[in-house]
């Protein structure tokens, strides 16, 4: 496989409605207290201003839907999450309510999620220059600002709004171009849920512990022993990986290596094409016995996977 040029992203400036992401609302006193019990992050000390990743998981452990939360007022949780598994998320969720002083519901009518790279739509979406990552304030038109961390030198922000607010906010601003979000966010090595990989992954399959969505000191939560054992009794064999190809991935779509080839060595969890290049980048969970060897996909004589560096450390025990 040729070199793949990957482009400069600290270049690009502008914003883009995300109609990839929507929200749930949770609320009433007892909104946290639910959450938490079902949920792989300390809820009831997620602190304001302060945005955190979370685990759904099925009684076996494995993901069903990924969330980026924050508090978004007294007795509120906002819950952001792919728009294609929100309908099942919310439906399994609202079994569970049953007493609890709490409601959910489907938040995308009247909020919108808009995307921001480059340092003037942080500010244009309210945010501070040195506002921290995972960090959340009020911002522009009864918004709230996301500050995502960097990815290349881009850097990356959410608003989190009245959805009647939001054309005005993106008519402030550069159009950014399709492709440019959703590549940045393969490249972040922060994976997201889509209807292909829901029940597919265990949260470190995925390295979602790494990026700080799941707490081992809090209580029970569906699927938390399978969870913790892994964890703890070095059962882990597989870990998310960073790759481009000069051909194009499906989300779901098999990993073969040539070390194995009889079996799939993977699955591509999200992928992306290269903004003004040819091939894409991808999200793919990988047997870590496979990491080093040449890696295809859909077939083992499919188009090359070439392995990039993740923008953050994986434990020096199972790297």
């Amino acid at each position: 496989m040729n070199t793949i040029a990957l482009p400069d992203a600290s270049l690009w400036q502008g914003a883009t409605s995300l109609s990839q992401l929507a929200p749930i609302l949770a609320e009433g006193p007892d909104a946290a207290s639910f959450l938490h019990g079902q949920l792989s992050q300390d809820v009831l000390l997620l602190p304001e201003g302060q945005a955190r990743h979370a685990a759904y998981c099925s009684v076996k452990g494995r993901m069903l839907a990924d969330f980026l939360m924050f508090k978004a007022g007294p007795d509120q949780i906002l819950l952001l999450l792919d728009a294609e598994v929100l309908p099942a998320t919310l439906k399994r969720l609202s079994m569970f309510v049953m007493r609890a002083k709490a409601k959910l519901s489907d938040a995308s009518a009247p909020w919108a999620v808009v995307g921001g790279v480059g340092a003037s739509a942080l500010t244009a979406f309210g945010g501070a220059a040195d506002q921290a990552a995972h960090s959340v304030q009020p911002g522009a038109h009864g918004g709230w600002v996301v500050r995502l961390p960097d990815v290349l030198g881009a850097v990356r922000s959410l608003w989190v709004g009245p959805r009647e607010a939001s054309e005005g906010l993106l008519g402030t601003l550069p159009a950014l171009p399709a492709q440019v979000w959703p590549w940045l966010d393969v490249m972040s090595g922060v994976a997201r849920i889509q209807l292909p990989t829901v029940d597919q992954f265990v949260p470190q399959m995925i390295n979602f512990e790494v990026i700080g969505g799941v707490n081992f000191k809090k209580g029970c939560y569906p699927g938390q022993e399978i969870v913790a054992r892994s964890q703890y009794r070095g059962t882990l064999k597989r870990r998310l990986h960073l790759a481009h190809s000069d051909a194009m991935a499906s989300v779901g779509q098999e990993v073969f290596s040539a070390d194995d080839p009889g079996q799939p060595a993977g699955l591509v969890a999200n992928v992306a094409p290269i903004p003004g290049g040819q091939g894409c980048s991808v999200l793919m969970e990988l047997k870590l016995a496979h990491a080093g060897s040449t890696l295809s996909l859909g077939a083992p004589d499919g188009p090359s996977l070439s392995v990039d560096a993740l923008p953050y450390e994986i434990p020096p025990q199972d790297a």
